[in-house]
């Protein structure tokens, strides 16, 4: 390798795309490919970037696995970068193999590390963590540690496990400092800022207050009984109740929640659970019928009774009934929420993160697009959907995957 590959190799390692392009911008040899393309991706010229590396790969010969194996490391990460989650997790992983049986066990771990974050983007925390854990971070660089501290704060978020998230965000501030790539330690910041944001609200007792993720997690972990309409679950400290497939039944718990320790009207329940402005005997009839099967829903947790003008809801155990909602209530609020990390996404990998059909992620777009809540750059299957994040709030409870318990 020539001293000029080599000095643009260690600019680019620094974080410094341009002084790399300095060295091999008018180079063609698949060296300089692969390193203008990686350059170009930390400019954020997406496309570019992946056509040379594209290129690259195409100009090493047969001889040269280990470099073809690191273009396509660095192919998938300008495709998790751009959201194109769809990307063959099986050409990575075969590149991975490449790369440890040669002994280049940092792009080999660096490659562990991209399929862990594509997992956590779409929610499967179980995968992510296995991925993790047959790595030790300890003796790579602090570029690579710093990645590693990043998906284990990130599962741990999603799993509302706060002081581990804080350890691991401590150690990530600080391998990017020792690292002294700027756009690492701007990464760093952002995903801390998730710690000290608004993440819920809590209603009890007819008020209303924001709670922050350490303050969700212990509100889980205590006595009262919490209808969670963040996941559409009724829960106390040991049990938990999905209704996400039920959602008369959860607007009724809902409603009850939010009402507890008094009840709710006939006529506030039917209008509100189902939708109508005017009840009638056949309404009060179905009433009494999804009652019934909530109440059954709910058996090891509490009761629902029936009062002079309606329903209340008495739990067995729970000193409390508290409702948890999100801090912005939007229909489109899991699409916002996955819009929300400032990337520009495909519609098929919204679809993919979200566990639903792209027609049904389309038109949730087309909806909010219509509302000015997000914009579209693009045409075909080169069409990415953005919008600017909600000032002040984050949506970790919007986004993929269980609370604990579940």
């Amino acid at each position: 390798m020539d001293s000029l590959i080599t000095a643009a190799a260690y600019a680019l390692t620094a974080g410094d795309p341009l002084g790399a392009l300095n060295r091999v911008a008018l180079r063609d040899d698949a060296p300089a490919l692969a390193l203008r393309g990686i350059a170009m991706a930390q400019l954020g010229d997406l496309d570019r970037a992946k056509a040379l590396l594209r290129s690259a790969a195409r100009a090493f010969g047969p001889k040269e696995a280990v470099a073809r194996a690191r273009c396509v490391v660095a192919e998938a990460e300008i495709a998790l970068a751009s959201r194109d989650l769809g990307w063959p997790a099986k050409a990575l992983d075969t590149a991975r193999a490449t790369l440890e049986a040669h002994g280049d066990q940092v792009n080999a771990a660096y490659a562990r590390y991209l399929e862990a974050r594509r997992l956590l983007l779409i929610g499967c925390l179980d995968e992510a963590e296995h991925a993790l854990a047959e790595l030790d971070p300890a003796p790579f660089p602090p570029a690579l540690r710093t990645a590693h501290e990043l998906v284990v704060a990130g599962i741990a978020i999603r799993r509302l496990r706060t002081k581990t998230a804080r350890a691991a965000l401590a150690r990530a501030e600080h391998a990017a400092h020792h690292a002294g790539i700027p756009a690492l330690t701007a990464e760093v910041e952002c995903a801390s800022l998730v710690l000290n944001t608004p993440a819920a609200r809590l209603m009890a007792r007819g008020e209303e207050r924001l709670l922050l993720l350490e303050e969700v997690e212990a509100l889980l972990a205590s006595k009262a009984l919490v209808v969670d309409a963040c996941r559409h679950v009724v829960r106390d400290a040991h049990t938990v109740v999905s209704l996400a497939r039920r959602p008369v039944l959860f607007a009724l718990a809902r409603l009850l929640g939010e009402a507890w320790p008094g009840d709710v009207p006939r006529g506030t329940l039917i209008a509100q659970a189902f939708r109508t402005k005017f009840a009638n005997e056949s309404h009060r009839a179905r009433l009494r019928v999804e009652v019934g099967r909530l109440r059954t829903e709910l058996g090891t947790l509490a009761d629902v009774l029936a009062t002079k003008r309606g329903f209340k809801l008495v739990p067995h155990s729970a000193g409390e009934v508290v409702v948890l909602a999100r801090p912005i209530e939007e229909k489109h609020a899991a699409v916002l929420a996955l819009l929300d990390d400032g990337e520009t996404w495909s519609s098929s990998a919204l679809a993919l993160a979200l566990g639903a059909s792209q027609r049904t992620v389309q038109r949730a777009l087309d909806s909010l697009a219509a509302e000015g809540k997000v914009q579209s750059f693009g045409r075909g299957r080169a069409r990415r959907w953005m919008t600017p994040p909600v000032p002040g709030f984050t949506t970790t409870l919007l986004l993929p995957g269980p609370l604990p318990g579940n």
